[in-house]
């Protein structure tokens, strides 16, 4: 998995007053989990723009005053009106805990059934994966080159080395459907026949 840099500074004061003058100064307020303490800390809100407004999913190699961790983003928070990165939250990865993150689906193949005029629907675009962080992936790849219409790739096909996949088995990813323009060919040849 790919991973990007991002360096923080220690924050001395946490609080409501010093949260806001960090993001007057385009800084985002952050939070560091999963080790022995909790490190509060602040982070340009520009280096953070690549790993959040992105699909993908990222290691994140944090530096905090000299000290450099690999992490996850665990949570985010935005404002309800301006969409302004309010704070983040980081989850220190341990090579010897699972993690659970999302990862983005990437369609692969060509659908027959999309050919013949079906319509491809995609329900989901990511799997909730846990694992070892070196097991996890970039894309979860799903193959469609069998999917005909009326037919569908559920979780329960999707098989991971060394991850589990936390959705319902259920859930279907992706399916092909009969698309208003086959619906009507299709009557059109019934009602033809008569």
């Amino acid at each position: 998995m790919k991973s990007i840099a991002i360096s923080g500074s220690p924050r001395e004061n946490v609080g409501k007053r010093d949260a806001k003058e960090l993001r007057y100064e385009g800084k985002v307020p952050a939070v560091l989990y999963g080790g022995d303490t909790q490190t509060h800390f602040a982070v340009s809100a520009a280096d953070l723009k690549p790993v959040i407004y992105t699909p993908e999913v990222h290691f994140i190699d944090l530096e905090i005053a000299g000290v450099k961790n690999q992490a996850i983003i665990q949570d985010t928070q935005f404002h309800p009106v301006t969409d302004q990165l309010l704070h983040i939250d980081f989850l220190l990865l341990n090579d010897s805990k699972p993690i659970t993150m999302e990862i983005p689906v990437r369609l692969t193949g060509t659908s027959p059934g999309v050919k013949t005029g079906g319509k491809l629907v995609q329900k989901l675009r990511k799997l909730r994966v846990k694992g070892l962080p070196k097991d996890h992936l970039d894309t979860v790849d799903v193959s469609i080159d069998a999917l005909e219409v009326g037919k569908s790739v559920k979780v329960s096909e999707i098989k991971l080395p060394n991850l589990t996949i936390t959705n319902s088995s259920e859930d279907t990813i992706v399916s092909v459907t009969t698309s208003r323009a086959l619906r009507q060919a299709e009557q059109e040849a019934t009602s033809g026949k008569k």
